[in-house]
């Protein structure tokens, strides 16, 4: 049996672009999300990673930011950063945001490359919730965050499936606590990229009073 826990050693051995997919709600993007993508770029050794902001969030019960917001500031955490691209897949797309979709109109502009999602911890444990998600996973490989001290919510057996593992350092930051703390007027530049911080500041996103912002 395949060891879940298994380690991408270098680049496709076909030769063919390996390509990450790096979906989320991005409301906002954080350091985290840095992290986690440039280890993931790195550790898998991919040509591209494509930061993939979700139009309609299926699972979300709350409000979310505007998707013209969540996309530019995605733009702005990425600007410069090797291989990373934003992909609008998602936001031009009707209805909710599935992931199966996703992967099928990617793979289908470019069949030949292999495709790598990119999940959280958080993602990965509630994977077996997914719309179709036996078929996601045998169109794509999966590499997951693995945060240290955080023990497997999901199986990998149980999911029929071996899984990569990014090695990611231990980052209490989440796109809640970061709303949370612009609605108090407390500062974020440690938690979010100073353009991204930048960004929230010039078009008030967050505060109690931005209610056309939500």
């Amino acid at each position: 049996m395949s060891d879940p826990r298994i380690q991408a050693t270098g680049p496709d051995a076909t030769g063919s672009r390996r390509i990450g997919i790096f979906g989320g709600t991005f409301d906002p993007p954080h350091r985290a999300h840095l992290a986690l993508a440039c280890a993931a770029r790195d550790t898998l050794a991919l040509d591209e990673l494509r930061w993939v902001p979700a139009g309609q969030p299926w699972q979300k019960a709350r409000a979310i930011t505007p998707a013209l917001h969540r996309e530019a500031m995605v733009r702005e955490a990425i600007a410069g950063e090797r291989g990373f691209v934003l992909d609008r897949c998602e936001l031009e797309r009707d209805g909710p945001s599935y992931m199966v979709d996703t992967v099928d109109t990617l793979r289908a502009k470019e069949p030949a490359a292999s495709w790598v999602l990119v999940l959280g911890h958080d993602q990965w444990a509630g994977l077996h919730t997914w719309h179709r998600w036996k078929d996601l996973l045998a169109a794509v490989e999966l590499a997951v965050a693995n945060r240290p001290g955080t023990a497997n919510v999901a199986d990998a057996e149980v999911l029929g499936r071996a899984r990569l593992t990014v090695p990611l350092p231990l980052l209490d930051i989440s796109s809640t606590d970061i709303r949370q703390r612009v609605s108090r007027g407390e500062p974020i530049d440690r938690l979010v990229p100073p353009a991204v911080a930048r960004y929230i500041e010039r078009h008030h996103l967050y505060r109690k009073d931005a209610h056309s912002a939500h």
